[in-house]
């Protein structure tokens, strides 16, 4: 859903050794990706994830979490967000909100509303937003993880609200045509590693916080 200038790699970078993570800036944005095809990695996605997010609680002295996951189960391309916040749900609990599941699901005629019901209920919450992202043909399969918010929409040609402190997204196919339909052949088990990875990595950092994160009143994180 959110396309960006990319430097061309070929393909073979993913059979050699230590590429399975990799970083790259684009002006003031510094956006990590994580490659699901060459020995994805829960533990080095879940180490950045709880950098950003301590990072963001020490700056702004929030605790809450939200999850946005955006998309949509009518179009097997753009369920990827959805399909993490299924899986979210089920883990998910103390003060981590998931918004976005494949019963309840926020893609671009509520998206706007869903953003207004979170300042309602969640203003002091830091919001990650989750969605499917398009980019180059040889970045399929890729995950990306960056500081700031998300774009949806912007791969196929659509302008919707950038929400999100914190923004994940996996790419689930090319962005050359722009065409929205595009979505709807991208193959269910591409999207479903991506979705395993993912929701398996964000699991893990809660944990992980849970475990070992002492909070600023000298309290266990409550998650």
């Amino acid at each position: 859903r959110r396309q960006r200038q990319m430097c061309i790699r070929d393909r073979s970078h993913r059979n050699q050794p230590g590429n399975g993570v990799f970083t790259m800036r684009f002006g003031r944005r510094k956006i990590t990706y994580y490659d699901t095809e060459a020995g994805f990695e829960a533990e080095k996605f879940a180490a950045r994830l709880l950098l950003l997010l301590m990072n963001e609680m020490r700056a702004s002295g929030r605790r809450r979490i939200v999850f946005l996951c955006i998309g949509t189960d009518r179009s097997t391309g753009d369920s990827l967000g959805p399909l993490i916040g299924s899986k979210l749900a089920a883990e998910m609990t103390g003060d981590v909100t998931v918004i976005g599941t494949l019963e309840h699901p926020v893609h671009a005629v509520n998206l706007d509303r869903t953003i207004e019901e979170m300042e309602e209920h969640y203003p002091d919450a830091i919001i990650v937003a989750v969605d499917a992202a398009v980019g180059r043909w040889d970045h399929v399969g890729l995950v990306t993880l960056e500081k700031g918010p998300l774009r949806p929409g912007l791969g196929v040609r659509k302008e919707l609200t950038a929400v999100g402190d914190i923004s994940i997204t996996g790419i689930v196919g090319g962005a050359e045509s722009g065409d929205p339909l595009f979505l709807q052949s991208i193959r269910l088990s591409q999207v479903m590693r991506l979705a395993d990875c993912i929701s398996r990595s964000i699991c893990l950092g809660l944990r992980i916080i849970g475990r070992r994160v002492e909070n600023f009143s000298g309290q266990t994180v409550p998650f």
